[in-house]
């Protein structure tokens, strides 16, 4: 029986291209997206190429009523998930303290609010599963950010909150049969900065990824059960000297801008 993916934010950038390779891969899917039309627009597109099944499930994860949808079919015993990719996001153009406070609680519920409700759901429901192998009973990517071991404001804290979370629970939860893993992409070449009204012109050429090769690069090291990956070799090179430079260093280099 082909295995079920649910992945938030499912109609562009990387949770798009997480949905287009887990399809080619023979998952069937619950795409959760605000976008209805885009969403089955997705939809019909994998089921044609790929002879998939695919549900779509229309949900705003910043309200509480499209977080219970979803929550709800993270839950859904009968038709159960084996992977759950909490991959909805988004930031805001202004740093905190210039912002909206409630433009900042939408920026919390979106981030960090809405993963952990899922995660919560998912690591109930798969560790109690009895149909499957008890190592394998399912797995967790929660998508954040190289910015998470950076001083980068309120994105940089949400991120850092879900890398912490998704590590503890990688080794807490992997006796039980569910792999946590934490994905901390760069730059990746989607919708995400245009629509956040971000000015990306000062980003040289050599930091952005494609959003296809580092999806396939993470789902590479989660068959490898690692608990954080950091696609590309020069994203984990700057993963590392951020984690390990001095803080005064790494604060100079976050005020030359987002």
């Amino acid at each position: 029986m082909a295995k079920r993916a649910l992945i938030t934010g499912a109609t562009a950038g990387i949770g798009k291209a997480f949905a287009r390779a887990l399809a080619r891969q023979g998952w069937n899917l619950v795409i959760v997206s605000r976008d209805a039309v885009r969403m089955d627009a997705l939809a019909s597109e994998l089921r044609q190429q790929h002879g998939i099944a695919v549900d779509v499930v229309a949900a705003d994860l910043t309200t509480s009523a499209g977080l219970a949808t979803a929550t709800a079919a993270v839950r859904d015993a009968a038709r159960p998930i084996d992977l759950l990719v909490n991959n909805a996001g988004a930031s805001i153009a202004q740093w905190f303290g210039d912002t909206s406070i409630t433009d900042e609680d939408w920026h919390l519920d979106l981030l960090v609010r809405a993963p952990m409700h899922l995660m919560d759901a998912a690591l109930k429901t798969m560790s109690a599963r009895t149909d499957v192998n008890t190592n394998d009973k399912g797995a967790i990517l929660n998508v954040a950010s190289v910015a998470a071991f950076a001083l980068r404001g309120t994105y940089s804290a949400h991120k850092a909150w879900l890398v912490n979370l998704s590590h503890w629970a990688h080794f807490r939860y992997k006796d039980r049969g569910v792999h946590v893993m934490a994905l901390c992409p760069g730059f990746a070449r989607t919708e995400f900065h245009q629509r956040g009204k971000m000015d990306t012109s000062g980003i040289p050429d050599w930091m952005w990824l494609d959003a296809d090769r580092l999806v396939a690069d993470a789902l590479k090291d989660l068959a490898r059960k690692k608990a954080i990956s950091v696609p590309s070799l020069r994203y984990k090179l700057l993963a590392f000297l951020s984690r390990n430079m001095p803080s005064f260093i790494v604060a100079a280099v976050a005020r030359r801008g987002r």
